[in-house]
């Protein structure tokens, strides 16, 4: 069946409504249902199906430009069984290793590396060795230190308690660490965490990697463990991510999402939250505000 339209975004500005409504009146569309109608600031509505030529990608370019988000998608399975998030820059505001690496004195390196695997310029492998290397020696104890300075990302602690009143089970998968990744995974709700173990003696870090190194290949093979350990399909699952890393996690989930994405996953991931925190995951997935907040 065809999708439907959502257009999405966060934002306590009272005239958010009425700049949705002109947008869906000059396209030609028709409102369906509005799942979130300022409640806690959020606004997302459905809209009804407009002609089968319509274009989207002109659409799109028209709501980036008063910074809606625009979304087609599948009214089959809408609610999904298993939500896959990526922790850093999508979960939490930060990529964890670069705060690492700040309190190791080279986080301008580490920094510069992290951003050109994430655009998809550098293996995550041979980046992930490179940029833990530089942290040789760094006192294990201010590990504790990155996770008490962790801020989350706006909606993040409600995506796995109303997943799972749904019936649903999540998880972190992620390029970080598990020292981290256990810890925020535990406070938010979810399930657990994949991730990978940073290597320590004697309460230093060694600066290696304990293998196997968890990387984009790790994520879709343990996405398609889990789908087999909970008898579900790839269409019952949800993921969300930011980088390179995530890309064929995202392209094999029967919904993808590109939260606020580099631009080689944008170029790859049609569905895309560019303006919209992640309470726009749940909207996509027709949660309505009541069932939210």
């Amino acid at each position: 069946m065809q999708a439907l339209i959502l257009l999405s975004k966060s934002n306590n500005d009272p005239k958010t409504k009425n700049t949705i409504l002109k947008f869906i009146k000059a396209n030609g569309m028709g409102i369906y249902r509005w799942l979130a109608e300022g409640e806690y600031s959020q606004w997302a509505i459905e809209c009804s199906p407009i002609n089968e030529d319509f274009n989207f990608a002109l659409l799109r370019k028209n709501a980036e430009q008063i910074k809606l988000d625009l979304n087609l998608v599948s009214n089959s399975s809408r609610r999904k069984k298993l939500l896959l998030a990526d922790m850093d820059s999508t979960i939490i505001k930060s990529e964890s290793l670069d705060e690492i690496a700040d309190k190791a004195g080279v986080g301008e390196e580490v920094a510069r590396i992290t951003n050109l695997t994430m655009r998809g310029k550098l293996d995550f492998k041979k980046s992930i060795i490179q940029r833990v290397s530089l942290l040789k020696g760094l006192n294990a104890s201010l590990l504790e230190e990155v996770v008490q300075e962790t801020d989350f990302n706006k909606g993040a602690s409600l995506l796995a308690p109303v997943m799972k009143k749904d019936g649903a089970v999540c998880y972190i998968l992620s390029g970080g660490f598990d020292f981290i990744t256990n810890r925020i995974a535990q406070k938010i709700g979810f399930d657990g965490s994949f991730s990978n173990s940073l290597e320590v003696k004697n309460s230093k870090l060694t600066g290696n990697v304990i293998p196997p190194i968890f990387d984009m290949h790790s994520k879709l093979k343990k996405l398609i463990n889990l789908i087999n350990e909970y008898n579900i399909t790839t269409n019952d699952v949800v993921a969300i991510g930011d980088g390179a890393n995530d890309l064929e996690m995202l392209k094999v989930a029967g919904l993808g999402i590109a939260f606020k994405g580099k631009p080689k996953l944008r170029e790859k991931i049609i569905t895309q939250l560019n303006h919209t925190d992640l309470t726009g995951l749940l909207f996509l997935q027709g949660y309505e505000a009541k069932e939210i907040f």
